[in-house]
């Protein structure tokens, strides 16, 4: 049986985690706030209390964690206890320079492969095991992470060999772009049509079933018409991701929408809308 390192069980680990163990994986799970992981005890995952103490004599670390700072960190000190010929899956949001510091990382503790393979998705989808793993590995260490995506996804697309320059999380930043735009579109969408004494369920009616509809429209869109914003994905996390978008841009192309997107995120930010779900970034629209 593999043994897996899970470090980060947030809104988005924690159930990754609980569907890895429902998968029957031998599972340790590590949380900077231990009260977070706890609950996965439930279901036959053994909390610990580092990073090391995950990973010494697993298989392979899962870093599912919120940012590039917080996954060096944590997964320096896994990777150094995993067991020699181990696989580093990297599996959170982080950008391209964390990930090629990822890779460095496990170059310097040696007999570590890392596997670059963030996810699309959010809450609900990873409760129910429907992410998309966007993947970039060597061929010989895929078998090997195969099963444990498929525990928490419905779809493993591999883009590359190459986990820093081919990477799935170039992918993921692109994919990233398109849903955080479509955010902000229905936000402010419905900001206009409430300024003009437009019903915004009218908006959404209209849309419905033409080539321009998207089901994220009506998910968002109804949150926003109810005012109730429960963290599907939270503000603060779309802002840091929007972040890692113009970042990643070269000087070569401008994104003119992801600047805006940026920019929206930070005002709803300021607005004291960061712990509640992205779709809050409607509140930007509002002077």
């Amino acid at each position: 049986m593999t043994t897996v390192a899970f470090l980060g069980t947030g809104t988005m680990g924690a159930p990754m985690a609980r569907n890895l163990a429902a998968a029957g994986v031998d599972l340790r799970v590590w949380n900077r706030t231990r009260s977070k992981a706890e609950p996965l005890a439930e279901v036959g995952a053994t909390v610990v209390d580092s990073p090391a103490e995950a990973a010494r004599g697993a298989d392979v670390l899962i870093t599912m964690l919120l940012d590039g700072d917080s996954t060096i960190a944590a997964g320096r000190e896994a990777a150094a206890a995993l067991n020699s010929g181990g696989v580093w899956a990297q599996m959170g949001t982080i950008g391209l320079p964390a990930t090629e510091q990822v890779c460095a990382t496990a170059a310097e503790v040696g007999g570590i492969t890392v596997v670059d393979a963030p996810v699309l998705g959010t809450k609900l989808p990873a409760e129910k095991g429907e992410l998309v793993v966007l993947a970039a590995g060597a061929p010989e260490v895929r078998e090997r992470v195969q099963p444990l995506f498929d525990a928490v996804g419905t779809r493993t697309q591999w883009v590359g060999e190459d986990p820093a320059k081919a990477g799935g999380s170039r992918l993921k930043l692109v994919a990233n772009n398109w849903v955080l735009t479509l955010i902000n579109a229905v936000g402010e969408s419905i900001a206009l049509a409430e300024d003009l004494g437009v019903n915004p369920e009218d908006f959404l009616a209209a849309i419905k079933g033409t080539a321009t509809d998207s089901p994220y429209a009506h998910m968002k869109g109804a949150a926003i018409i109810s005012g109730e914003f429960p963290p599907a994905f939270a503000l603060s996390a779309a802002a840091k991701d929007a972040g890692l978008v113009s970042q990643a841009a070269s000087d070569a192309v401008r994104l003119d929408l992801a600047e805006a997107v940026r920019a929206r995120f930070a005002r709803a930010l300021t607005a004291g809308h960061a712990d509640e779900d992205m779709s809050a970034v409607y509140y930007a629209s509002h002077r």
